[in-house]
């Protein structure tokens, strides 16, 4: 039975600094950019700012430094772009505009940075520069004022960012969102905080079901501790080195492979049925995923500390009301570990905080894409918010797209480009494009799910994990 996330308390983990959201898996490290305005950034390696914050905002906050080095001009349709970097109220910028610039302006959110020191804007992704480009759109991204798994810093930033262009090349007609991974968290809250400034959107792989996604990463872990007969919460310091071998050993994950025979007792096949009910539902492929990310979801049980929300964000996640599938042969909902969230009102809060509620009212039309296999940021992160839309009346606005891969925000070129290219038409025309059901679970289970989007060429050519699907 497909488990969609409760929402309001939903089930925690700490999110770590281990994570590469958008960075790592999408091939696509940030291109960051030098300045060559007046308000320049600092490099990498320039001492932060430590003696308060510069009235216009061209210094980084205390303790973090600039990484933007020159970002070379395209040349479209025989003429160069022009390209501005600099600052603006402490999050370092990229603006790209063509020769024959249509009047409408994309903003690009960037995924999690991890807890770093360095603030770096990067292009849009998937070859989405040099279509935005050759369409005649101009594209800006912030890098955000600060990194760490803070969306109110995302959405601030963007919005400040998108103002800034206003002010210094000329309003835009329209004005768009796309991103990725933790930029669709930003994207969605964006929707909501500003309505009406947002013409569409795109956001990818995107964490749109809020604080449920670490609702996920409690979920396996406490979980595989259960089954194992490992408790293992509060995460120790020693929880990857100690508990975590004997947990794979005592489920039979060790030597579990997306593509080699299956090594999982039974305990293992039902930590592996739970995960894959708690990240979306049984789907194609999701036994080879369970096996691509069973490593992964413990790595990002481990915290560096911090106690900000944007720091550990566990702190907010629960498993209080939540019901496990299968419930044997181990009762999981009697035996497993409940815990409350720390800062209850951190995690109700309405209001725009540093990991904050999406409600589900988009304010213009929403294409996304997510990968089935995906479970960094999992399919349900769709489900839940198509919930969310459709209880407000909203559904008219969001159409979403399975993509059968199994790696976080594995797209190609040509998936993010028709996703792109349907949002311009629909906000244009009126005409709302076809997508995905997401929450009918026997659509979802069916062979042929993920096939309509997916690109064909890419499976040809067995392209990334691909491959761990039958074919279309």
């Amino acid at each position: 039975m497909l488990s969609v996330p409760v929402r309001r308390l939903r089930p925690l983990i700490a999110v770590t600094a281990t994570l590469t959201l958008a960075v790592g898996l999408l091939g696509a490290a940030p291109t960051a950019a030098a300045p060559n305005t007046a308000a320049a950034a600092n490099t990498a390696g320039a001492a932060p700012s430590t003696a308060g914050h510069d009235p216009s905002g061209d210094q980084p906050l205390p303790g973090y430094t600039f990484q933007n080095p020159p970002l070379a001009p395209l040349v479209v349709a025989g003429k160069p772009t022009t390209v501005r970097q600099g600052v603006h109220r402490h999050a370092a910028y990229i603006i790209e505009v063509p020769a024959r610039w249509n009047g409408d302006l994309v903003v690009w959110a960037h995924g999690y940075r991890g807890q770093g020191t360095v603030l770096s804007p990067e292009p849009p992704a998937f070859e989405l520069r040099q279509r935005l480009l050759a369409q005649g759109y101009a594209w800006a991204s912030s890098s955000y004022d600060r990194n760490g798994f803070d969306i109110r810093s995302g959405v601030l930033s963007t919005r400040d960012l998108a103002d800034h262009f206003g002010r210094t090349v000329r309003r835009p007609h329209r004005t768009y969102l796309a991103g990725v991974s933790m930029g669709g968290y930003v994207i969605g809250r964006s929707l909501e905080q500003y309505p009406g400034y947002y013409d569409g959107a795109l956001p990818m792989c995107g964490v749109l079901g809020d604080q449920t996604l670490l609702d996920f990463y409690l979920d396996y872990n406490l979980v595989a501790q259960t089954l194992a007969g490992v408790p293992a919460y509060p995460t120790p310091a020693d929880y990857l080195g100690n508990a975590v071998p004997r947990i794979q050993v005592a489920l039979g994950l060790a030597g579990l492979t997306p593509t080699g025979p299956d090594t999982t007792n039974d305990r293992g096949k039902q930590l592996r049925a739970i995960t894959v009910n708690r990240s979306g539902g049984p789907r194609p492929g999701a036994e080879a995923a369970f096996a691509v990310w069973k490593d992964f979801l413990f790595s990002i049980a481990v915290t560096d500390g911090g106690d900000s929300p944007a720091q550990r964000p566990s702190q907010i996640s629960t498993n209080l009301l939540t019901r496990y599938s299968p419930n044997s042969p181990v009762d999981v909902n009697s035996s497993v570990q409940r815990v409350a969230p720390e800062n209850v009102v951190q995690r109700l809060l309405p209001t725009l905080t540093e990991v904050p509620k999406i409600a589900g009212r988009p304010s213009a039309p929403v294409v996304s894409l997510h990968d089935l296999g995906d479970m960094f940021v999992p399919f349900s992160m769709e489900q839940a918010y198509a919930t969310d839309v459709a209880r407000h009346g909203r559904g008219r606005l969001v159409v979403q797209r399975a993509i059968r891969a199994a790696q976080h925000c594995e797209f190609s070129p040509a998936e993010a480009g028709a996703a792109w290219d349907d949002l311009v038409s629909w906000v244009r025309t009126g005409k709302r494009p076809a997508g995905d059901t997401v929450t009918d679970p026997a659509v979802v289970a069916r062979p042929d799910y993920g096939c309509r989007f997916s690109d064909r060429a890419a499976y040809a050519a067995g392209v990334g994990t691909r491959r761990l699907y039958a074919p279309c």
